[in-house]
């Protein structure tokens, strides 16, 4: 059953009680990267580790999102600036413990690439967020996957 999240706004990706920080270098550059991000929304399944299934709505302010465990997330987009930054918030999910989520993209130059900087700001109870810095290394790991996983999508023939 979805529940409905706190909703917030771009500010919280610096307030949040948890702020995780992942950062990585692709080759493709940022428009290529940001293309991905915000306009390929259905693609996201193939290149994000644990994305099943994702697609657009609200005429593209929105997003659906379901995990391969089976957790879903409906999401508005806070930000939308070509080739710099892609931010969303989940509204409602079915993930138990979470009370706000907002994650965030920036992505600036790097070389002929792009360094993608992935910020998950969130609020839950204590355990919660104890449970999510334990889950630290493995989110880093699924991040970086993903993020060689895309330059492979993007930069092949």
């Amino acid at each position: 059953m979805a529940r409905r999240l706190r909703p917030v706004e771009l500010d919280f990706v610096e307030s949040a009680p948890l702020r995780l920080v992942f950062t990585a270098e692709v080759s493709a550059p940022p428009k290529a990267v940001y293309a991905a991000l915000a306009d390929d929304v259905a693609d996201w399944s193939c290149w994000f580790t644990g994305v099943a299934r994702s697609a657009p709505t609200q005429g593209g302010t929105g997003r659906e999102v379901r995990l391969t465990g089976g957790t879903r997330f409906t999401e508005t987009i806070l930000a939308a600036e070509p080739d710099a930054h892609y931010a969303y918030r989940v509204d409602t999910t079915n993930a138990p413990g979470l009370r706000a989520l907002l994650e965030d993209w920036r992505l600036a130059p790097a070389g002929g690439g792009t360094r993608l900087r992935w910020t998950f700001a969130a609020d839950g109870p204590a355990p919660f967020r104890l449970l999510l810095t334990l889950a630290r290394p493995g989110l880093g790991r699924a991040f970086r996957e993903s993020a060689r996983a895309l330059d492979r999508r993007l930069t092949r023939p």
